[in-house]
């Protein structure tokens, strides 16, 4: 029975928004987060990584000198138990995205919960599976398999960091996706002829080589890489292992 009632949403600036990106992909993250919130009409404070702050800071300098009204577009450097902190528990600030790890996320929220009760939006880490059958072409997908993991070092929340193969091509799988890796150029991103460059800083260098042993430790069989690069920077070998079922 149809009732003379209309039922609409109407969308509304929140307020003020704090934005807090991390520092595997500092400008786009920047981009994708403070775009929509000027488009609603909010303001935002940025609180960027304190490993990547300049292309934030850069981006502020840019909106001023493209007219935006000074306090629309903020940026605070700091550290995450500092600066991230104040921005989660801020009773003056509506809302609060993050892009990061798992454990802050979970920082974020709290804080945001005992403070003014913010809404919360998280993207957080992931532990992505890359699914190969055994009617694709080898060749080709193992590029994309090994594009998937070594894209930007691996430093992405979405790498495809575990392939499972099926059994009938997992023998010509692997032969083809070691080979590539070996021949992955390693050194200066700003080379056009590098394909891969060093990991963020030396915390995530210090943290991806223990899980390389610890994946030896548990029965992983090393194919190729595993070690540091004998130069200066943080640079680890493009690394695959190994585990069968059978």
């Amino acid at each position: 029975m149809s009732r003379d009632l209309q039922g609409y949403t109407l969308r509304e600036p929140i307020g003020v928004v704090g934005l807090i990106i991390p520092w595997n992909f500092p400008g786009q993250m920047f981009a994708f987060k403070v775009a929509p919130a000027l488009a609603a009409g909010c303001t935002v404070v940025v609180k960027p990584a304190e490993q990547t702050p300049l292309s934030a800071l850069f981006f502020a300098h840019l909106a001023k000198l493209a007219g935006v009204p000074d306090g629309v577009v903020n940026v605070i450097t700091g550290f995450r138990p500092t600066a991230g902190a104040a921005i989660s528990s801020h009773m003056d600030i509506d809302k609060v995205s993050f892009t990061g790890s798992t454990e802050v996320g979970r920082l974020i929220m709290q804080a945001a919960a005992t403070s003014n009760r913010k809404p919360v939006s998280l993207e957080l880490g992931g532990k992505s599976p890359f699914i190969v059958f055994d009617d694709v072409d080898v060749d080709k997908v193992s590029d994309l398999a090994l594009a998937g993991v070594t894209y930007n070092k691996g430093e992405v929340c979405a790498a495809g960091s575990r392939v499972f193969v099926q059994e009938g091509i997992y023998d010509k799988f692997v032969e083809k996706v070691v080979a590539k890796a070996k021949a992955r150029v390693i050194g200066d991103p700003f080379d056009p002829n590098v394909q891969q460059g060093p990991q963020a800083d030396i915390n995530q260098y210090e943290k991806i080589l223990p899980y390389i042993e610890h994946g030896k430790r548990e029965g992983a069989t090393l194919l190729t890489g595993g070690k540091s690069l004998d130069r200066k920077g943080y640079f680890i070998e493009p690394t695959i292992s190994g585990v069968s079922d059978g």
